[in-house]
Formats: structure tokens, sequence, C-alpha cells
């Protein structure tokens, strides 16, 4: 009777478990640096992490290199719910106005400003706008100061960028202020970048060191110009309905080892500029400091623009802008 009642008890559980009782949650993370990015350092740590809390409730399994599809794709996947995590950037401009004070040039002068941005900015204001649109941020993190590279010339002054097609992200800032500065900028994804350099189908672009060296553009590019135009934060954003799903504990110890993961994430950023610069260096791009006081004249329109067309954005740029008088 009893060798019965176990027996029965096993196939009851194992049906249990075949419908999904028991089995382990997956987080989807997906974004689109290669291997050794900062985007893929930030998130193998963040899951790393992450796991070690979520034991057999969760597992967070990271998929780097798009393979989940572009920044743009992987935005409309957290809404449908197919992807639990992502770590968009700029393309954040497109999907909430507000983000586009981070696409204005020079908005941001370093990483200990970003940080009083973080606090008086971006959580009050930023978060729950994107929130309204169906997005959850749980973290921030960074892509990190944005420069320019070109097989063409030197990029000193904005009159420089005249004639040059510029690859730039999908962010409609980006296109403006490019434009603003003479060049024939063109949104495309990243992973098709590269092949577009190797062509001639662009003549340049413009990315953080991290993502110009891991995407190996040095290898397409000749000259690296320390434009240093944008810093681009990043965030680990769900999409809001999917991520109120899961269970309470989950989001909690995702949510946490989230804004826990932004102080490797900085560390990291600050200690590979110098390195990853050396590196581009060595591998035979030839580096020019640019005159930035140029840029940040040629920058008045965009800022004008912004401030105009979208509401509260003056207001939250002027704060941004006052946090960074200590910096």
């Amino acid at each position: 009777m009893r060798a019965k009642l176990f027996l029965g008890m096993a196939a009851f559980a194992a049906a249990f478990a075949a419908n999904g009782a028991f089995a382990q949650i997956e987080i989807k993370f997906g974004h689109v640096g290669e291997p050794g990015s900062l985007f893929a350092q930030s998130a193998d740590e963040f899951a790393k992490r992450a796991n070690a809390r979520l034991g057999a409730k969760a597992k967070v399994v990271v998929f780097g290199s798009s393979q989940l599809g572009g920044d743009k794709e992987m935005m409309q996947k957290l809404k449908l719910g197919t992807l639990d995590l992502s770590l968009p950037s700029t393309v954040m401009s497109s999907e909430v106005d507000l983000f586009g004070m981070f696409e204005m040039p020079y908005l941001v002068k370093n990483r200990s400003h970003m940080s009083r941005i973080e606090k008086e900015v971006f959580w009050p204001s930023l978060a729950p706008a994107a929130e309204q649109k169906g997005y959850h941020i749980l973290g921030v993190w960074e892509n990190g100061f944005r420069h320019i590279t070109s097989s063409k010339r030197p990029i000193v002054a904005p009159t420089d960028l005249q004639g040059i097609k510029l690859r730039v992200p999908e962010g409609k800032w980006r296109v403006k202020m490019f434009q603003a500065y003479g060049a024939n900028p063109s949104p495309m994804k990243f992973s098709e970048v590269f092949v577009a350099l190797k062509t001639g189908v662009m003549d340049g672009q413009e990315n953080p060191f991290t993502q110009i060296y891991s995407a190996k553009f040095q290898e397409v590019q000749k000259y690296l110009s320390l434009t240093g135009h944008v810093y681009t934060p990043a965030y680990i954003t769900a999409g809001s309905r999917k991520f109120a799903g899961l269970p309470a504990d989950v989001r909690k110890i995702l949510e946490d080892t989230a804004k826990e993961t932004q102080a490797f994430v900085y560390s990291t950023a600050e200690r590979e500029d110098k390195d990853l610069l050396d590196k581009l260096k060595a591998a035979g791009m030839q580096v020019n400091e640019a005159n930035k006081d140029a840029f940040i004249k040629a920058s008045k329109a965009i800022y004008e623009e912004f401030s105009t067309e979208v509401p509260d954005a003056k207001k939250l740029i002027d704060k941004a802008l006052s946090l960074g008088a200590s910096s």
C-alpha cells in the first residue's frame, strides 16, 4: 500500500513539475554588446550576482552580440513580454521623449556629475516617464563617453564633418545633432556597423572606446577623434507588465542587484577609458584632440530645439547643468 502511495505521489509530482509549477523561471537578458565590451562585462556580472541570490527560484541568462535583435527590436520584445531584460542606451530617447536630454552634447561632465543627475533628475522624473510608456527601469549603468572615428580625416571641429557619412544609433536627437554639425548621419543597428565601415557604405561612426575596440572598428577606421560629445547612460530595463508578473522576491533581487552592479560598471568603465585608448593607439589608429569649444558652440541650436519640442525638458536640463557646477 505504501509503495502504491509513494508511486502515486511521485507521479503527481512529476506531472506537476512538467506543467511548470516547479520549473525554474528563466530571465532572458539581451544586449547588443560584443564579447569584452562594457555591456557584456556588466550584464555578465549582474547575472552572476543575481543568480547567486536567486538560487532555484530563477536564473538570469544573458544573450549578447544582438542575438535577440537590435536595440529597437528588443524594446518591442520587452513590451510584448517575449524578453525580460535589455540594456538600451541611446534608443531610449526615441521611446521616451525626456530621455533625449542625455543626447544633448556635453551635458554630463563626468561620472560623479552623472550620479547627482541620477539621484535628483533621473529617478524623480525620467523613470516615471518610462513607466508610463510600459518600461520599468531597474538600474542606471553606462555606455560611456562617445568619440568619432573616420576613414576620411581627423575631426577637430564640426566643419570637418562636412560630407562625412556617419553611422549613428537609433535615436532621433543624435541624428539632429550631427546634421547641425554638418555631417550626413544615418541610424543603423550596431550589429551592421562593421560591414558598413569596411565596405565604405559609412565613412565613420561615434561610440565609446569599449564599443569601438570590442567591435574591432580599429580594423576599418584610421582616425579616432576625442570629441567626448555625449555621455550615454545605459538602463537595465524590463517591460512593466512582464516584470510585475514575476514573484515579489525575484523582482526585489533583480532590482537590488541592478543598482548594486552600478559600482562595478563605473569602476570598470573608468579603468578601461585609459586602457582601451592605449590599445586603439597600438592598433594603429591616429588619435587627435577635438576643439570641444567649437562643438559646444555648434550645439546651442539642438538644446533650443529639444527644450522647445519636449515638455519639461528645459527644466530638467537646467537642473542637470546646475548639478555639474561642483564637478
